[in-house]
């Protein structure tokens, strides 16, 4: 465990990890924020979705998604072995259950950034989750990111807009959220809910922390 976040703040002492899930409108910026956190915590690990969608050009299985025929993804939704899924442009995508379950078991976070309807599937099924919406600073800032992007005609882009209007309507779902005015406070606000999630009483390994002051183990700080 050295040099992992858990040893450097508990002192060697096992902590369980949990799921991340990040949502917010359109434009509100969630890649970036998190693309900002990643490099801070070295135990913090993207969510690797399930998808039937082929692999673009230099994608790899298992790395950039778990690529799985129509096949394949029916018999994983069958053996409820997806957390989430739904259906974008023709293709199906999900959250692999098993990924997830083995990154906490490991003692990491898990971070993963999906629409309301996702996390609520997510909700129903892992409620121990930590919900964190992002939002924009306003309306009218999130309309101006959006015209930036330059990828989506106007019609599309009024459509994004509405839907953002019912989608903060949820944000009372939600344990925390964050208002992204400026990316490296959103991100660092961010940063700062993983860590005081990861000292939770709740998730350190009691077991393990009785064997250490009674003794039974030895002090992984000392040299």
């Amino acid at each position: 465990m050295k040099g992992t976040l858990q040893n450097a703040r508990d002192g060697g002492i096992k902590m369980n990890g949990f799921l991340i899930v990040l949502s917010g409108p359109s434009g509100a910026g969630k890649n970036s924020v998190m693309n900002a956190v990643f490099p801070t915590i070295p135990n913090l690990k993207y969510s690797i979705s399930v998808t039937t969608r082929p692999p673009r050009a230099g994608e790899v299985d298992e790395v950039n998604y778990f690529f799985r025929s129509e096949a394949e993804f029916d018999q994983m939704l069958k053996d409820d072995h997806l957390l989430e899924s739904a259906t974008f442009v023709g293709y199906r995508y999900g959250t692999p259950k098993s990924f997830v379950e083995d990154q906490i078991r490991a003692g990491n976070a898990v971070i993963m950034d999906i629409d309301i309807q996702g996390a609520k599937q997510i909700r129903e099924k892992m409620p121990e989750a930590v919900f964190v919406f992002l939002l924009p600073p306003t309306p009218g800032e999130l309309s101006k990111r959006l015209r930036l992007r330059g990828s989506d005609s106007e019609e599309v882009i009024k459509r994004r807009l509405a839907k953002s209007y019912e989608e903060i309507k949820h944000i009372v779902d939600y344990d925390y959220y964050i208002v992204n005015d400026d990316l490296s406070k959103a991100a660092e606000q961010l940063r700062q809910i993983i860590l005081s999630e990861w000292s939770r009483v709740s998730r350190i390994d009691m077991e393990r922390l009785a064997k250490i002051w009674e003794g039974g183990l030895p002090d992984e700080n000392e040299d």
